[in-house]
């Protein structure tokens, strides 16, 4: 039996919901990402060239000015060591792609595939894989800042999330 225009019209709901959370939290992480790169690059930079300074200092007899920069690198170094920027970084940029993958299958499925489902129980099925997948990546993602949150927001009200062919047709 065909797909019925009520469970059609909720499924649809569903994915729209599931595309708008997916939209946030992807950009929320790639925001993320983008944050913890920059700490990465305060802390990595510093410490490179603090501890070519310090060698130098060193070799020039200037042994104080060599133990500062020498303590300025080991407290740069533990920061990296302890907060890993760059993993969170890599962590974030991944789950906002696993965001935006599972976004687009659930446009594609609501703009193509769905008209071609048999039976409301495909339907269904269909879209509660999708919700799986969700749920999964919900768990499995680490938590972004609300400032991560609000700045996606922000972007995402003026546009810049939209294609233009959505651009076009609202």
């Amino acid at each position: 039996m065909p797909v019925s225009v009520a469970i059609s019209d909720k499924v649809v709901a569903e994915l729209l919901r599931m595309e708008e959370d997916c939209t946030h939290s992807g950009k929320a992480h790639f925001n993320a990402a983008t944050r913890w790169t920059r700490w990465n690059y305060a802390f990595g930079i510093p410490s490179v060239g603090l501890s070519a300074l310090a060698g130098g200092a060193f070799f020039q007899d200037y042994a104080v000015a060599a133990g500062f920069m020498s303590s300025g690198v080991t407290v740069l170094t533990a920061l990296m060591t302890f907060l890993k920027p760059s993993e969170k970084a890599a962590e974030h940029k991944s789950s906002g792609d696993q965001y935006l993958a599972l976004r687009n299958d659930a446009r594609v499925f609501r703009e193509i595939e769905l008209s071609q489902v048999g039976d409301e129980a495909a339907a269904i099925a269909g879209m509660n894989g999708f919700t799986t997948r969700r749920n999964e990546l919900n768990q499995a993602s680490p938590q972004f800042s609300n400032g991560d949150f609000q700045k996606a927001k922000k972007g995402i009200d003026r546009g810049e999330a939209m294609h233009a062919v959505d651009k076009a047709r609202s």
